[in-house]
C-alpha cells in the first residue's frame, strides 16, 4: 500500500482541483495525473451513446376508395381550372395573364401548398402579393409564378384521398416523394403501396403515376435515382386518369401555369413512348396499388 492516499485522509475538494493523487505521486506520475484526470472527468460525464433507430413500420394497405377518390380529386381540380388540354406532343405557351395568376385561382394553388411541409414560405409570399392585388385592382404580377408546385398537387389529391404521410411523403419536390416510394418498394416490395416499373415494360392504369425528368442530364431509369436519394432533381409527374388506344391521359399542376390534362401517346400494348425532342423524359411509372393488396379484393380500375 505504500505510496498510495488512505481513503480517510482525502477530501473531496482535493479530487474536484485534482490535488489528492499528486500528493505522494512522483514528478513524472504527477505530470501524466494532470494531463489524464480532465479526461477522465470528461469520460465520467459523457452521455451514453443513443439506442439504433427503430426500424420503419410497414405501410399500410389502403381499400380501392382511396385511389377512386385520388381520380376524382383530379379531374375536379382540372375542370375548376377550365379543363385545359394539351395534346401528345404540344407544348402551348401559358396565356398572360397565367391562370395560375388570376385572382381567383389563389386559393387554390394556397390549398396546394397547405398539403407539403415546405409551405409556409411560398404562402408567406404570395398572400402578400394577393393582397398588394386586392388593394390595387388588377392582376397581380408574378402571383404563385415561383415556386413551381406540380408536386404539391400531387401530395394535395394524395392527402385529399385519404393517403397518410408514411404511404406518401408529401413534398415540394417530385423527387424527394419518389424517395419515399422507392424506399418502401425496396424494403416492403409485398406491401408498398406504389411500385416503380420501367417505361417500356409496363403500361400505366389509371391512378398510377407517370414520371419524367426535367435535367439537363436525365435519368434513364429509376434504378438510377436510389444512389442520390435525398438530392434535389428537377421532375415532373402526372396521375394517369385515363387510357384510350395509342393515349395515356393524365392530370397533372403547374402545366401551362395550370391543372391540366396532357394526353401522351403510347404504343399498342399501352406502355409511353418516348418523347419529342425538348420535352422532359420518361424514367419511371408508378404503379398505383392503393385497394389491390390483402386483405381488399383486387379489381380493375375504371
Amino acid at each position: 500500500m505504500d505510496g498510495f492516499p488512505k481513503a480517510s485522509g482525502l477530501w473531496w475538494g482535493e479530487f474536484e482541483r485534482g490535488e489528492a493523487p499528486l500528493k505522494t505521486a512522483g514528478p513524472l506520475l504527477k505530470r501524466c495525473l494532470r494531463a489524464a484526470l480532465p479526461l477522465l472527468l470528461l469520460a465520467a460525464c459523457a452521455a451514453p451513446p443513443p439506442p439504433p433507430a427503430a426500424a420503419p413500420a410497414p405501410p399500410l394497405s389502403y381499400p380501392a376508395s382511396a385511389r377512386e377518390r385520388m381520380l376524382r380529386i383530379a379531374l375536379e381540380e382540372w375542370a375548376e381550372w377550365g379543363r385545359i388540354t394539351l395534346a401528345a406532343g404540344e407544348h402551348r405557351p401559358s396565356p398572360q395573364p397565367a391562370p395560375e395568376g388570376e385572382l381567383e385561382n389563389f386559393p387554390r394553388v394556397l390549398a396546394y401548398w397547405r398539403a407539403v411541409p415546405e409551405g409556409a414560405e411560398p404562402i408567406r409570399r404570395n398572400r402578400a402579393r394577393y393582397a398588394a392585388a386586392l388593394a390595387s385592382p388588377g392582376i397581380p404580377e408574378g402571383l404563385w409564378s415561383e415556386p413551381a408546385w406540380s408536386a404539391a398537387f400531387i401530395s394535395y389529391v394524395m392527402r385529399g384521398a385519404g393517403v397518410d404521410q408514411r404511404e406518401f411523403p408529401s413534398s415540394a419536390a417530385h423527387a424527394f416523394y419518389l424517395d419515399g416510394l422507392l424506399a418502401d418498394a425496396r424494403a416492403f416490395p409485398d406491401a408498398a403501396p406504389f411500385l416503380p416499373h420501367e417505361v417500356a415494360d409496363y403500361a400505366p392504369q389509371p391512378g398510377d403515376l407517370v414520371c419524367a425528368d426535367r435535367s439537363p442530364r436525365p435519368l434513364r431509369s429509376w434504378t438510377e435515382r436510389p444512389a442520390e436519394a435525398g438530392q434535389f432533381r428537377p421532375m415532373h409527374c402526372d396521375i394517369v386518369v385515363r387510357t384510350l388506344p395509342g393515349e395515356v391521359q393524365a392530370v397533372g399542376g403547374n402545366v401551362a401555369d395550370a391543372v391540366t390534362l396532357s394526353r401522351f401517346a403510347a404504343d399498342g400494348a399501352g406502355r409511353l413512348l418516348p418523347r419529342g425532342p425538348g420535352a422532359p423524359a420518361w424514367f419511371a411509372v408508378f404503379e398505383n396499388r392503393l385497394g389491390r393488396l390483402p386483405p381488399w379484393t383486387w379489381r380493375p380500375a375504371s
